[in-house]
């Protein structure tokens, strides 16, 4: 792993967290999948739910990483890491608190989720995604799925035999956001 990237995430030095910034994406490149397992163990831990500085540090270094796999084109080489990262999420709360502020593992989701699906039109990498992805529209996170949706349906016009497998989840996740819909609506008709 590179050297900056290794101190960062071992210390979880939010003060240097940014430095990666500093830092050219060829330079980096060869040890994102590393850094994303990395990011996996911090994002594990018992007490990372309610660990700001810890937080910060994968926000910091998802959002570096992400850039770094965009701008060299390495989704391909990176995907699997990514892939285990964002499935990682699913064994954590996804339902945002009262406030409407996501949790710590939706946030990362959602960082990588855009990442990852934003590939809509690469095979390998929907092949690796889209198991996981119909996973998050049964996880009760509204704007996650809200999301998922545009995204499912982009890699439906690519790829299409990517998600029979999962029309099943993806049908009942439709009429599950219809029948919301349908009594948010009548309870809006009920109070006038």
């Amino acid at each position: 792993m590179h050297h900056l990237f290794g101190l960062v995430l071992a210390q979880k030095d939010l003060s240097r967290a940014g430095d990666l910034f500093s830092l050219e994406d060829a330079e980096i490149e060869g040890s994102l999948s590393e850094a994303l397992e990395q990011i996996r163990i911090i994002s594990s831990s018992e007490d990372y739910q309610t660990n700001d500085n810890d937080q910060a540090v994968v926000e910091i270094c998802i959002t570096r990483i992400t850039t770094a796999i965009r701008e060299t084109a390495s989704i391909e080489k990176h995907g699997k890491a990514l892939v285990a990262l964002w499935e990682s999420c699913l064994e954590h709360n996804l339902k945002p608190s009262g406030k409407d502020e996501d949790t710590p593992h939706a946030k990362i989701a959602s960082d990588i989720m855009s990442c990852i699906l934003q590939n809509y039109n690469r095979p390998p990498v929907m092949a690796l995604a889209v198991p996981v992805a119909v996973k998050f529209l049964q996880r009760g996170n509204k704007e996650l799925c809200r999301n998922m949706s545009s995204y499912l349906s982009l890699a439906a016009i690519a790829k299409a035999d990517l998600l029979a497998d999962h029309t099943d989840t993806i049908v009942k996740s439709v009429l599950q956001g219809m029948k919301r819909l349908v009594c948010s609506r009548l309870r809006t008709t009920l109070k006038d």
